[in-house]
């Protein structure tokens, strides 16, 4: 059932009729950030798409360094826990920060790069040239001409097939005459049979961080441990006749011809052994190839887009008239840096966070890693891991708002297994209940505070809250979907175990409140008042803003489900005890429990600031004295900063409500950045590189899921009981529409607007029943069963 104004039917219908969006240049890839990526959720390919030679590294996102890890592995740290808080309660912070080094474990595992594939071609010149990745169905191409001959090369990754696909075509018959090559920075061996390369080997027992520098063994491989991959690269479709060599494939007077590349590791849970409990890496890899060859290639792209586009096309967004077609992406995105006017760009942008994360989340309980799924090194920056300090969560903050809930399940379904090694870190690091995770994770789920064992400092290494922050996304999930069984039987117990980490963290601090001890506020330092720079304190506001939004969220939860009154007086008692945040000398919110100086003003971290975003209980018409400190904290921070944390900012001066500052700050999210191996030294400034990865820099992926849901917030915002329409317009967006996009309480919104007014809003009742619909202070109530849908005019 429909309720629809019939005289705005014709309007809503025209909602964000977007251009057809696509990444183009017109020459091959040189490095690595200005390649085209394609990935399935599970596998990953990085195209260059060479002309005589064409690379393409491979990944899988189960391929990790090591195994299981042992959460016990320091069982007498939390002996130190007393001396540490004795040393704080004498404000004896240069002994506090010693002493935490004894609260230290080893360092994570690495995400492994896979191997690289390579055709080299015989005798192709290359004029024309053009290469490009389609955002709408999510397949790369590249076509030239060569010599009176035109090469056509197609490329996708197919989640329900589960290959890799490349289509080779040339015009001329005969003129197609190339190799197949692996390679590999693992061990590995490589074999041939007609048609078929196969490639078996294992990824490493140890990859030591790549910012520990130059040290001895960084990388350990241990014949019969550790994670097994195989890779079976065939030839399925050609009019030319292949051989074989005892290493490679070789193809010879083709007109075309069709590859699959099919990829498995043994990979069997983050509790599994993968050498003596693993899968059976060659032959799943073998059952999925032999499935993919029985099927025509436009039946493998037919099932690949469709499978896509079930979930790309539930957003639209349209900022502005597509101009600027004949213009590469790259020389588009030097143009806007320039100060060129580009709304295509912002869409794009917009929508290839979006693309990104439905081509790198897929894998139930193995979350997007700090790159996605695409890493050609064997020591990444900063081992591709999960940084739970802010990395692993930001690159889910658009999942829910943009449409792409179900990829939002292998974080969260990650976070089960976090809870199982984090009982062990409580209980042995810190004598505590419950579970938490620390300033690192891998696919092993581990939860140990790092530094390798006192050799790291307590300013990244200590910090205590990875838990408490990742549960916030389960009740985020819920108040999107709201399904209450998911919520009963499998986010509350989370949640409530992260709750009792964070009881038995805080203690009574100088002034009677309840603080938490000790504390740290992720990679920032402070100065205290006699000149002492350091890590560890008590009361950071970070923990407490991230404990205060957890507590309110099982709260919610537990009222939703009508359940645990006991706990939830417990928690609220808490709260009412909980040390209050506080506005310093300069107006700012205090990071720290006293009014200390930050020892670089400046930092890329704003953790303290969680409460106004991701969090939800600092807002401009509710507390508007702590949004007020919020936006002083900003200003002195100012906007030059990494790619993660201008996507973090301008999502916070969107909940502040200020579109301008926060188009600003995306403008220049979209910097241009030069892949690292020309960039100039010493230029280090955030922003976008050729292919839009966002640039920290190095690549982080963070800093493009963070721009996407900064979009999002900047032209809708919800709580349980309200949507607020376009709260964040900027006066650069005067006219567009966007579809598609969902809020907490359940909806879905169309809306499209003009001249920075509302034009029309459709909103899609997609498990809640009643909001209110709020634009410029004016709100209307709706009440709309399941599945039904309610137009507007003005609110």
């Amino acid at each position: 059932m429909n309720k629809v104004l019939f005289a705005l039917f014709f309007a809503s219908t025209a909602i964000a009729q977007q251009a057809p969006m696509k990444l183009w240049y017109d020459k091959p890839a040189e490095h690595f950030e200005e390649s085209l990526v394609l990935g399935n959720g599970k596998m990953g390919a990085t195209v260059f798409g060479g002309v005589s030679s064409d690379k393409i590294y491979l990944n899988d996102i189960t391929l990790w360094s090591g195994e299981p890890t042992d959460p016990n592995m320091n069982p007498e740290a939390h002996t130190y826990m007393p001396m540490i808080r004795a040393a704080l309660k004498a404000n004896d912070y240069k002994l506090a920060d010693s002493l935490m080094r004894n609260i230290q474990g080893k360092y994570s595992e690495s995400f492994a790069p896979l191997g690289t594939l390579t055709l080299n071609f015989d005798d192709l010149k290359s004029e024309n040239y053009y290469r490009e990745l389609s955002l709408d169905e999510a397949t790369a191409m590249v076509q030239f001409e060569s010599k009176e001959n035109e090469i056509v090369k197609e490329y996708f990754t197919s989640h329900p097939d589960k290959v890799f696909v490349i289509k080779l075509k040339a015009k001329n018959k005969n003129s197609l005459n190339f190799n197949l090559a692996f390679s590999s920075l693992l061990k590995y061996e490589v074999s041939t049979s007609p048609n078929l390369l196969k490639a078996h080997g294992y990824a490493p027992m140890e990859s030591k961080p790549s910012y520990l520098g130059k040290v001895e063994n960084a990388v350990q491989f241990i014949e019969g441990k550790g994670t097994k991959f195989s890779s079976l690269i065939k030839v399925t479709k050609t009019d030319g006749q292949v051989t074989q060599t005892a290493n490679t494939l070789k193809v010879s007077n083709a007109s075309e011809a069709t590859i699959l590349v099919s990829i498995a590791t043994s990979f069997n849970g983050f509790d599994k052994n993968p050498a003596s409990e693993g899968l059976d890496d060659k032959a799943i890899a073998k059952a999925q190839l032999e499935k993919a060859e029985a099927k025509t290639y436009a039946e493998l792209k037919n099932n690949h887009i469709a499978d896509y586009q079930n979930y790309y096309d539930r957003v639209k967004l349209d900022l502005g008239q597509y101009e600027g077609k004949e213009t590469p992406t790259d020389k588009r995105l030097r143009n806007y840096a320039d100060g060129a006017k580009d709304p295509y760009l912002e869409a794009l942008y917009f929508q290839y966070g979006r693309y990104l994360l439905i081509s790198s989340s897929r894998t139930s309980g193995v979350p997007a890693n700090l790159q996605g799924l695409w890493n050609p090194y064997m020591r990444p920056p900063w081992s591709s891991n999960y940084t739970m300090n802010i990395n692993a969560e930001e690159n889910y903050w658009a999942a829910e708002t943009t449409n792409l809930s179900e990829f939002h399940e292998p974080f969260l379904s990650f976070l089960a297994n976090l809870q199982k090694t984090g009982e062990v870190t409580a209980k042995t690091f810190y004598g505590a209940r419950g579970w938490t995770g620390s300033h690192n994770s891998d696919i092993w789920a581990m939860t140990n505070p790092v530094g390798d064992f006192g050799k790291g400092t307590p300013v990244w290494a200590n910090w205590a809250m990875g838990g408490t922050w990742a549960s916030t996304h389960l009740y985020e999930h819920y108040q999107f979907t709201q399904d209450k069984e998911w919520l009963k039987n499998y986010a509350y117990p989370i949640m409530k175990g992260a709750a009792e980490f964070c009881l038995d963290m805080l203690v009574e601090g100088p002034d009677g409140t309840l603080i938490t001890s000790p504390s740290t506020s992720p990679e920032n330092i402070y100065l205290t008042d006699k000149g002492y720079k350091g890590a560890t304190l008590y009361g950071a506001t970070a923990d407490l803003a991230m404990i205060k939004e957890l507590f309110n969220d099982i709260i919610g939860s537990a009222k939703a489900l009508n359940k645990d009154a006991e706990f939830v007086a417990e928690l609220e008692a808490t709260l009412s005890k909980l040390h209050p945040y506080k506005v310093g000398h300069k107006g700012n919110l205090q990071e720290w429990y006293h009014d200390w100086e930050d020892a670089e003003p400046q930092h890329r971290h704003q953790t303290h600031l969680f409460g106004l975003h991701p969090g939800h209980h600092i807002t401009v018409a509710e507390t508007p004295d702590l949004a007020n400190a919020a936006k002083r904290t900003l200003e002195i921070k100012g906007d030059e900063t990494t790619g993660w944390s201008k996507g973090w900012r301008i999502n916070l001066w969107a909940r502040l409500l200020d579109g301008n500052h926060a188009y600003k700050m995306y403008r220049e999210l979209l910097s241009y950045v030069e892949p690292d191996a020309i960039r100039p030294k010493g230029n280090n400034k955030g922003g976008t590189y050729p292919n839009l990865f966002d640039a920290h820099p190095p690549f982080q992926i963070d800093g493009n899921f963070g721009g996407t849901a900064a979009i999002a917030e900047m032209l809708v915002q919800s709580d349980n009981d309200n949507i607020y329409l376009l709260p964040a317009l900027p006066n650069a967006w005067q006219t567009g529409s966007v579809k598609g996009l969902r809020t907490r309480g359940g909806f879905e919104i169309d809306l499209s607007w003009k001249k920075g007014k509302l034009k029309s809003v459709t909103v899609y009742a997609k498990g809640g029943t009643k909001t209110n619909v709020v634009f410029q202070g004016k709100s209307k109530l709706i009440n709309l069963g399941n599945g039904e849908s309610l137009t507007l005019e003005k609110i």
